[in-house]
């Protein structure tokens, strides 16, 4: 008889795990990309000026891209806004500097929402075929929407806006913002793609050739592109030259309150114009063609104070040029309050004005003026709201024609085109930063006007009252710049264009087109789950 022996039971390796460990692993699987998206908004911020870490949007992108692929288009708004809050939060924080952090909360809980709507529409196409096209093409139409709505829109943080330093820069003049922005998102998706194939492929996993081919392209071809717009850049005078001096008169003191004291900000533009028409005398600097004061510099109206005219004409006639000056004015016409450019000129006086078109809600006008006193007390430092213009801005200055973009205006790729084609050769925006102090705003807004001259091929002035003002080359160069809190003179020989980058030429076409992309990727998308969900049904 032979003995038997009962078998002992060995551990079973496939035993469902505690309860307490799986739901730990669900809330950290949640929480992983949660965080990632958030961080990776964060790094998006970080791309952005005043440092020049231009190349760190793509791999932002990338971590985001990661973080949507394959969700549901509710996780995928969850995500979008982890990673818009990220990226706004910091960015705007200057809009805070002297109201406190209601404002900068609000702006950036609200725009964040945008990007929320676009993260889930990539997580609804990040399982279609050159799922990168599609994605970048949504990043775009949710920044054309940002750029109209509400209260006509906020652009600030358009992707492009922090490529000034960034080899995809020569983009800017095939396209505008938009092909510029579509080229850095679609390089960070597809980067994304590149890495996921690389990965399943070394892990032993089926990788689709033409999938890994078609991911490696959204990485080559904005990059090709880019050097392949490089001709577009130039910095010839094809119409001569013009010398240029952009006027920082500098304010009695930062912050809201400089308003307190607004014939001090006029006496300091009129007194460093007056230091500057010295130098000229003494032949220690070129005299210039023309002058561009900032945003603000008379906030007394010179067309109701005889005062304030006197002062102004003074400095206009000590410099022998015309001065384009920024007021605050009010029509006699119908007694509204304008944000006005007026062209001095040193025989004739005031001959022509420019009316702010896109003027700033909360700043300069107070939408829902009721319902929001309700909410902020700080309504009230907004007494009277400006009117906006309705012409685009253009002076003829000692025969040169330069544009003006008051300010805001500079972030609205309508605003600066249309100076341009109604025949600028030069672009000014004159700017107030005082009321933002010492934050990353003004640096922000400098970038943009990099931008601008290298999308339509102009050079660009930037007089502002209290720093940084500056003069950047047609190519987005800054040949000049002046220190924070100084007053100071900026006087550089620029280039005078007249031809037209395909940017300016196209103008919003090339948005739409994008904005249609994204549509029919989503209705592709949407379509394919439809079809799947009824297949499975029968």
């Amino acid at each position: 008889m032979t003995a038997t022996t009962t078998p002992v039971d060995e551990p079973d390796m496939r035993e469902p795990r505690p309860p307490q460990a799986s739901r730990a692993l669900r809330v950290l699987r949640r929480l992983v990309p949660a965080a990632v998206a958030a961080l990776s908004g964060v790094l998006l911020y970080v791309s952005f000026p005043p440092r020049t870490l231009w190349w760190l949007a793509p791999p932002a992108f990338a971590l985001f891209a990661w973080c949507l692929r394959g969700r549901t288009w509710k996780a995928g708004l969850g995500l979008g806004y982890l990673f818009g809050l990220g990226f706004l939060l910091p960015l705007l924080v200057w809009t805070g500097v002297e109201v406190g952090p209601g404002p900068w909360l609000a702006l950036a809980a609200v725009e964040a929402v945008f990007v929320a709507l676009v993260g889930a529409g990539i997580a609804v196409v990040s399982r279609l075929p050159g799922a990168p096209l599609w994605a970048a093409a949504l990043w775009i139409a949710g920044e054309a929407a940002r750029a109209r709505v509400p209260f006509s829109g906020f652009p600030w943080g358009k992707i492009a806006f922090g490529q000034a330093d960034g080899a995809f820069l020569p983009l800017a003049a095939l396209g505008g913002t938009p092909v510029l922005g579509f080229a850095v998102v679609l390089c960070g998706f597809g980067l994304h793609e590149v890495v996921r194939g690389l990965l399943a492929a070394r892990g032993g996993g089926v990788v689709r050739r033409g999938a890994l081919a078609a991911a490696v392209l959204s990485v080559l071809v904005p990059v090709a592109g880019a050097f392949a717009a490089k001709p577009l850049v130039s910095d010839d005078a094809e119409d001569g030259t013009a010398t240029v001096a952009a006027i920082q008169g500098n304010v009695p003191r930062a912050g809201l309150g400089f308003n307190a004291q607004r014939r001090a900000v006029l006496d300091h533009h009129v007194r460093e114009t007056e230091r500057l028409a010295a130098e000229v005398k003494a032949g220690k600097v070129a005299r210039p063609d023309l002058v561009l004061w900032p945003e603000n510099s008379s906030d007394i109206d010179p067309f109701a104070n005889p005062d304030a005219r006197l002062a102004i004409e003074g400095a206009v006639k000590a410099i022998g040029a015309p001065v384009s000056v920024g007021g605050v004015v009010e029509s006699e016409k119908d007694g509204k309050l304008y944000n006005e450019q007026i062209l001095w000129d040193p025989e004739k006086g005031p001959v022509d004005t420019y009316d702010k078109r896109q003027i700033q809600p909360f700043g300069e006008y107070i939408p829902l003026r009721s319902l929001i006193s309700t909410f902020s007390s700080d309504v009230g430092l907004v007494r009277r709201d400006f009117s906006r213009g309705t012409a685009p801005g253009v002076f003829t200055m000692a025969g040169t024609k330069v544009g003006i973009a008051t300010c805001y205006e500079a972030a609205f790729d309508w605003a600066v085109r249309d100076t341009v084609t109604h025949g600028a050769q030069i672009i000014s925006v004159p700017s107030n930063n005082a009321t933002f102090d010492r934050s990353e705003m003004t640096y922000q807004q400098l970038a943009m006007s990099r931008i601008r001259a290298v999308e339509h091929s102009r050079a660009v002035a930037v007089p502002v009252t209290s720093g940084v003002s500056a003069v950047i080359m047609p190519d987005g160069k800054v040949r000049a710049k002046t220190t924070w809190y100084t007053a100071d003179s900026l006087v550089e020989e620029v280039p005078l264009r007249s031809s037209r980058t395909p940017a300016t030429r196209l103008g919003v076409l090339p948005e739409g087109i994008l904005v249609l992309i994204a549509a029919g990727g989503l209705g592709w998308a949407v379509t394919s789950a439809v079809r799947a969900r009824r297949a499975a049904c029968d």
